[in-house]
């Protein structure tokens, strides 16, 4: 049979001959099943003397086949034993064929936020990517902090998630030492400190805090290099032209509440309209004097409909 075959067990009897001797069983299987001795063969087949698989289990099992010649890190190229002339080969076609290819795997979102006379607005689309693959379409990108702090993500979904977590532990300590909520301010520069220390480490954020403290409302803008900002108005990630454009036509600080959540919501459907990088679900949160509350989650398909007919009847 073909199994047999290719395990090498085809034309030979040695089960049969040895069924009393045990240990020469023993030593005639791993002799021809050289995969159940070594974990990093076991998916590879067993027969080292066909001529087909032969190279390709000695490249595989190798474990310079993974690794790039030592003298490209400065070291000498023997030393791991000498680079044979099949690996020397393959890793310099490798490495010329490569030399223009860059990994580059964009990201893609859009995130406002604006403070006004009733409190902050933060507004979010949902939508995942990393260059051109749609990763998902329900991504959470308002992070509670705690009960009066948020905080939106743009760049890597990953960093954000996580540096943002870490802010929630470390204001959590404050309020434990100090007995007292942490400001905004203080929320937001801990936060550029943090991103500070892993500056050039290939993080990748852009992040907005937004919260209520004893000054009233704050909004702040940190990014990976631990640069902060305060501001009345933030648009962030790559269809936020598109929503700055909406956010700066309809911006006043006298708005009231559903204004507000009304501009926030637009302004997020349009740059997602015009954005492929942004899409999916539009959410629009509020930070008032007795927390942040969250005000709608609505798919941006859902809202074609109602645009399109209100530029419709303006027409008229």
């Amino acid at each position: 049979m073909a199994l047999e075959s290719l395990c090498g067990f085809d034309k030979k009897d040695f089960l049969k001959a040895k069924h009393n001797q045990l240990d020469d069983i023993q030593d005639d299987i791993v002799s021809l099943t050289q995969n159940f001795n070594s974990n990093m063969s076991l998916m590879m087949p067993a027969r080292m003397d066909l001529p087909e698989l032969s190279e390709l289990k000695r490249d595989y099992l190798d474990p310079r086949h993974s690794m790039r010649p030592m003298h490209a890190l400065g070291g000498p190229a023997d030393l791991m034993g000498g680079w044979n002339g099949y690996h020397k080969s393959q890793f310099e076609s490798g490495q010329k064929k490569g030399s223009d290819l860059k990994l580059r795997m964009d990201h893609g979102t859009t995130t406002l936020g604006f403070k006004y006379n009733g409190g902050v607005l933060l507004a979010v689309d949902s939508r995942a990517t990393g260059g051109m693959f749609i990763g998902s379409q329900t991504v959470k990108k308002i992070i509670e902090i705690n009960d009066f702090l948020l905080g939106t993500m743009a760049g890597g979904a990953a960093d954000c998630v996580y540096w943002e977590r870490v802010l929630s532990k470390q204001c959590r300590m404050y309020e434990l030492r100090n007995r007292e909520r942490i400001s905004v301010a203080a929320a937001s520069k801990m936060f550029s400190n943090m991103a500070y220390q892993y500056k050039g480490y290939g993080l990748s954020m852009g992040v907005m805090i937004a919260g209520w403290d004893k000054k009233g409302p704050g909004l702040y803008y940190v990014d990976d290099d631990g640069r902060r900002a305060k501001g009345r108005c933030f648009s962030v990630g790559s269809g936020s032209t598109y929503a700055m454009g909406v956010l700066d036509q309809g911006y006043r600080e006298d708005m009231t509440d559903e204004e507000a959540q009304e501009l926030g919501r637009r302004s997020i459907f349009h740059a997602t309209h015009r954005d492929a990088a942004s899409g999916g679900i539009i959410r629009v949160y509020m930070v008032k004097e007795s927390g942040w509350i969250k005000i709608s989650e609505q798919d941006m398909d859902s809202l074609w409909d109602k645009y399109q007919n209100e530029k419709i009847a303006l027409r008229k």
